[in-house]
């Protein structure tokens, strides 16, 4: 449980998961999106089917079971617009064990961070966010905690050097390796470059070939 008048460990999660619906319900059903070949329909539709669907949503990480997925997500793209941004709003259903607090906190804090960004990012005229502290404190410990597991298929290591929140000027190993690559920059740019998403006021500092290798290798 949280105290009364503390901050609840899920407060980013929601903040970025009601910001995505009101951009998906400003820009409509069928704007671009950075997920390669969605639209915002289709990250809804994704994003309803991930936190409503358990059947459905273990195919996005098991390919033997991704035509099920694709399926149910076919289908719930075909939704009324509003219900389903609705949908989305509402986060995991009080069912689900995501809903407690803590899990909503780990499991989608990043996934509506970058998703937002999708939307933001794919649109023709947009500028980077400044974040607050405790959004770059929320969003670092998680590239602490995570970052390895994202990482785990760069070609080369990788070190983040950020420019604000609570690491602000030091350098941080978060893959090991031969070679090594460096993303300095703001927390949430880092965040972005490990899920290989646009970024801007990000510098990715190394050999070309290995900054090369780090931005194409596959997430």
């Amino acid at each position: 449980m949280t105290d009364a008048g503390s901050t609840p460990p899920n407060a980013l999660a929601r903040s970025e998961r009601t910001a995505l619906a009101d951009l998906m319900l400003a820009v409509g059903p069928e704007a671009p999106t950075l997920c390669s070949g969605w639209t915002t329909r289709d990250l809804a539709a994704h994003l309803v089917i991930r936190q409503s669907r358990p059947d459905a949503a273990i195919g996005i990480l098991a390919s033997p079971l991704a035509g099920w997925t694709e399926h149910v997500q076919s289908r719930a793209a075909a939704r009324d617009w509003n219900s389903l941004v609705a949908s989305v709003r509402q986060g995991p259903p009080r069912w689900s064990i995501v809903s407690l607090a803590a899990l909503d906190a780990e499991t989608n804090t990043i996934e509506y961070y970058v998703h937002h960004e999708d939307v933001r990012r794919a649109g023709e005229v947009w500028e980077p966010r400044i974040l607050d502290e405790a959004t770059n404190a929320d969003l670092w410990s998680r590239v602490l905690r995570s970052g390895r597991l994202l990482l785990r298929r760069s070609p080369v290591g990788v070190l983040a050097a950020p420019t604000d929140g609570p690491a602000a000027s030091t350098e941080v190993r978060i893959k090991d390796g031969d070679r090594s690559v460096t993303l300095a920059g703001p927390v949430g740019e880092i965040v972005l470059a490990l899920y290989g998403r646009v970024t801007q006021g990000l510098e990715v500092r190394g050999p070309v070939s290995d900054v090369e290798a780090f931005t194409a290798f596959p997430r």
